[in-house]
């Protein structure tokens, strides 16, 4: 689309607040070429660069991004992990009972619940606690901190004697998990390119897949033995990534938007230099100026420098926080979730045990290649289109599913593998679309100086919805309480209808736009279908705000 021609302007904002003159360190700001024209500059220079020469120039920002959100691979395995214990027989003989209607034994639906839940809770009271870290030590001590208490809260789940210490365990292992959860997508929206931002952002969903893949790949491997190492060694094997993260990340370089926001300018200026080539050595200053004009204009917008929880719920940023939670939200409400009992699911629908593993297998194998998929379509057609749509084909996939369900209550054993089957297609579905999409949405919509507050909010949108859907799940599948099974999808279905018709009303389009750009399209509060269209001009803004401060002074 050419945004040049039939598109519609954005008009001069003016604003009636003074221009901030302190940032803690008035020489420090001086000292930087902070012009219009030097902000402006850059932002014309990462817009017209294509993906690969991106990659080129911004490749150490790539590396450390990648490595920022390797933290989530732990967060995916553990989860995965307890989603198959749930239909492995030397887990559920040591923590569950014994149904003789099947001659099995099951984890009952409320430990089921109680032990996710716990780490679902325990992750929400970590993102509180990662806003204050982040804001005070920044996003390089606190990922640090994080993964080495994961340590010791490792060897409580490994070595539980019984399930109220495996519940404890659990929720000790939340609350890093919480901090890790936002921090990697925040980190990696602070230091990638604007044409990266989408990669970056959406890999996050592909580390968390990575963790499911594995998992799924260590239980099978270990789903034959009958003694307690069954589940003992899948729960070691999480020692590896301290071990492996914590050497990497003591060198990574720390947020440039974070120093920006502390007013360390010279430290940000020292911190691109980091993430870029050689070649753009240069261009730091210019960088470190657009990074400036951009916080400068949300505490204007803000009426001050206030960074606090409730200042995402003030102004323009009430707007982004709505559309923020409740894409991270709609992973759930969509049925996501339900994604992570999928062995169990199969299991209980009538598929042998050494089946269901693999089709669990196969399931994130086809996450890791719809992740994959999702890069291209993002460069194709954006976020929103992406987003509106897979809701609308996931939910089409829900109904399918309910529908052979009810076909398998009628003795149709061929039924089993239908549903199986399009489990299979769905997750696939839900990785080129809602799943990397929600990591690039939250991550662009939020405002700088509040994006990790944001991110945080969002991700505790996600936490809430997850503790109802983690709530109900084992009730719909365990064959001691609804026994739904397949006709689940009868709910959500529907649900992701819903949150279909919200996508296509408020989630706008954010492709190819620097946040200073996002700043005044949210200011100006274009709709969400007329964002893609909207041209802005930064330099014409920046001279209509100077001449309004010019008319108040006189």
């Amino acid at each position: 689309m050419d945004r040049k021609s039939e598109d519609t302007h954005v008009h001069p904002v003016t604003s009636k607040l003074e221009e901030p003159h302190h940032i803690e360190d008035s020489n420090d700001v001086t000292k930087h070429d902070l012009t219009q024209e030097a902000a402006a500059e850059h932002i014309k220079l990462e817009q017209n660069l294509s993906t690969w020469a991106s990659i080129k120039l911004y490749r150490k920002a790539v590396f450390w991004a990648c490595m920022m959100s390797m933290t989530l691979v732990m967060e995916g395995y553990d989860k995965a992990l307890i989603g198959n214990f749930w239909a492995l027989s030397a887990f559920a003989e040591r923590y569950g009972v014994y149904v003789p209607a099947t001659g099995t034994y099951t984890v009952e639906a409320k430990w089921q619940s109680g032990i996710t839940n716990a780490t679902t809770v325990a992750s929400f009271i970590g993102i509180f606690l990662g806003g204050y870290q982040i804001d005070y030590f920044g996003y390089r001590k606190t990922v640090l901190a994080n993964v080495a208490f994961m340590i010791p809260c490792i060897a409580i789940v490994t070595f539980a004697p019984n399930k109220i210490a495996l519940l404890f365990g659990e929720m000790l292992c939340g609350f890093p998990w919480g901090v890790l959860a936002s921090l990697g997508p925040a980190y990696a929206s602070e230091v990638a390119p604007i044409h990266l931002r989408a990669y970056l952002t959406t890999y996050v969903n592909l580390c968390w897949v990575m963790g499911q893949f594995i998992a799924s790949g260590v239980v099978l491997g270990i789903s034959d033995r009958t003694d307690q190492w069954a589940y003992r060694i899948p729960f070691a094997i999480q020692w590896i990534w301290p071990l492996i993260i914590i050497p990497i990340l003591w060198f990574a370089p720390e947020s440039p938007w974070w120093y920006v926001r502390k007013g360390r300018l010279d430290e940000a200026e020292h911190s691109v230099r980091r993430l870029a080539a050689p070649s753009l050595r240069d261009e730091a200053r210019q960088t470190v100026a657009m990074m400036v004009k951009t916080n400068q204009l949300e505490i204007e917008n803000m009426a001050g420098e206030r960074t606090g929880w409730l200042d995402c719920f003030r102004g323009t940023d009430l707007r982004r926080t709505e559309i923020s939670t409740l894409t991270w939200a709609t992973q759930v409400i969509g049925g996501g979730h339900f994604s992570a009992y999928l062995v169990y699911f199969f299991r209980q629908a009538g598929l042998a045990s050494s089946d269901a593993f693999k089709m669990g297998l196969g399931n994130t194998g086809c996450a890791f290649l719809g992740t994959i998929l999702s890069w291209f379509l993002i460069k194709k057609f954006g976020r929103r289109p992406i987003f509106v749509t897979g809701l609308l084909w996931m939910s089409s996939l829900w109904f399918i599913t309910g529908g052979l369900a009810v076909v398998a209550l009628n003795g149709n054993g061929q039924a089993k593998w239908g549903q199986a089957a399009l489990m299979l297609v769905w997750v696939m579905s839900y990785d080129m679309t809602i799943g990397p999409l929600a990591y690039c949405i939250v991550g662009e919509t939020s405002s700088t100086r509040l994006r990790n507050k944001t991110v945080g909010l969002s991700r505790n949108a996600f936490y809430l919805a997850q503790i109802v859907s983690a709530t109900i799940s084992p009730y719909m599948i365990n064959p001691l309480a609804w026994n739904w099974q397949g006709k689940a999808g009868f709910l959500w279905g529907p649900l992701s209808l819903i949150m279909a018709i919200w996508a296509f009303f408020r989630l706008p389009e954010m492709k190819g736009r620097s946040y200073y750009e996002l700043d005044i399209l949210f200011e100006r509060r274009i709709s969400a279908r007329k964002f893609a269209k909207t041209v802005v001009d930064p330099e014409a803004v920046e001279r209509a705000r100077n001449d309004q401060e010019g008319r108040l002074e006189h």
